[in-house]
């Protein structure tokens, strides 16, 4: 029981440190009465969308609470209600954060502070992903002290995935619909009918594009990541449920991994700080890595510790460094010459812009593809099936 304890530590810790992040962003001037009076539109905006949208999925909730009480039991079913609000709750905590950090980047931004902007937007990000891991990992670890027996245990947080896959479903998708429909017509009607300049504030729909922006791109993608994150660590715990010696130790390998990933994203966010006054994508990568090396250090102990051997430490390795390649492929691709050939297949027009802005859109995914390949490979020969799941766990919980 002391692992599961550590766990739920780690998970009221990055709880708090979202709470003391959202606090020091808050306390940032918020610019000028013009600018307030946007953000608040914003903000009310994006509020409004997510009540509207979490009392239609609260209903939906309610049907399947009745059907898995009807075909499994209650605390199945109690257990996909949890993982559900716990979800909306990441969402919600995270959209109120990022509306009110986004008027405060822009302030200093306006004042020429960049090291003061870059902080500013980069703790409103980090509250939204501390939040979500933080949750995740203080959910999974309160349901498996609860749960009593294997295969209770599996089937509960099984449970908790399905929940929190319910509210990706409504909001990534709902966010998406939204925020397109919004853009377009802003695009539409203001530049092309009444002539008004692209994002300019006179223009309605540009509110509601920035309402759909924080819908789709925060909450949505946020309940997305959770149920992700979720999912793949309760995929692993679910194959060491099966496991026919000391199946508790690999059940609980997965969530003392999120929890050591919590403590390092901590760790990582206050970096940002000492490095700030860098260029900001380099700041960015280089407190990502710092993150990065103390957890690949703390998934080798632990694994060492709860195993007693490091053959599975070699599987979490490979997704961590999968995930390492296509962050630093995505960057490649999004940035430095690569855009600039974007940018200059624009001189011949509009055609040849989609041509080449496409063909490079397809040629991005190759090498993702083939790093994902070699750690599905890798996992695979040091530790099968339940290699696979805690690589993909090394993958989704590397700090990042």
């Amino acid at each position: 029981m002391g692992y599961i304890f550590w766990s739920i530590v780690a998970g009221l810790a990055g709880v708090l440190f979202a709470a003391y992040l959202f606090v020091r962003v808050l306390r940032r001037p918020a610019g000028n009465d013009k600018m307030k009076e946007i953000a608040g539109l914003i903000h009310g905006g994006a509020m409004v969308y997510l009540n509207r949208q979490y009392k239609t999925v609260i209903v939906f909730m309610v049907v399947v609470f009745f059907a898995l009480t009807f075909l499994i039991n209650i605390y199945v079913a109690i257990a996909y209600v949890f993982g559900g609000l716990c979800s909306m709750l990441a969402g919600y905590i995270g959209m109120n954060a990022a509306t009110r950090a986004n008027v405060r980047t822009s302030a200093a931004a306006a004042e020429k502070d960049q090291p003061n902007a870059l902080s500013i937007a980069f703790s409103g990000g980090a509250i939204m992903g501390m939040t979500v891991a933080s949750i995740g990992v203080l959910g999974l670890g309160v349901l498996f002290f609860l749960a009593k027996g294997f295969a209770m245990k599996a089937a509960l947080v099984t449970g908790f995935s399905m929940g929190a896959s319910s509210i990706a479903l409504f909001a990534r998708v709902g966010g998406g619909i939204y925020t397109k429909s919004a853009d377009i017509g802003a695009d539409l009607v203001g530049k092309l009918e009444a002539g008004i300049p692209e994002d300019d504030p006179r223009n309605p729909a540009v509110i509601a594009d920035n309402v759909g922006d924080n819908v789709g791109d925060v909450a949505g993608m946020g309940a997305d990541l959770f149920e992700s994150y979720v999912g793949a660590v309760v995929a692993t715990i679910a194959i060491g449920a099966l496991m026919t010696v000391a199946p508790f130790s690999w059940m609980i390998l997965p969530l003392l991994l999120i929890a050591a990933g919590t403590v390092t994203s901590i760790i990582g966010v206050l970096s940002i700080k000492l490095i700030a006054k860098l260029d900001p994508q380099l700041a960015l990568r280089y407190s990502t890595y710092a993150a990065q090396g103390l957890f690949i250090l703390a998934a080798f102990f632990l694994t060492k510790l709860v195993l007693g051997e490091i053959a599975i430490f070699w599987a979490i390795l490979s997704g961590i460094l999968a995930g390492i390649a296509i962050g630093m492929i995505s960057e490649i691709y999004t940035s430095g010459k690569i855009l600039k050939e974007v940018a200059d297949a624009c001189k011949t027009g509009p055609a040849t812009n989609i041509i080449t802005g496409l063909s490079i859109g397809m040629k991005s995914t190759i090498f993702p593809l083939i790093a994902i390949c070699i750690a599905i490979y890798v996992s695979y020969h040091f530790g099968g099936l339940y290699g696979i799941a805690i690589s993909a766990v090394g993958m989704l919980e590397r700090p990042a």
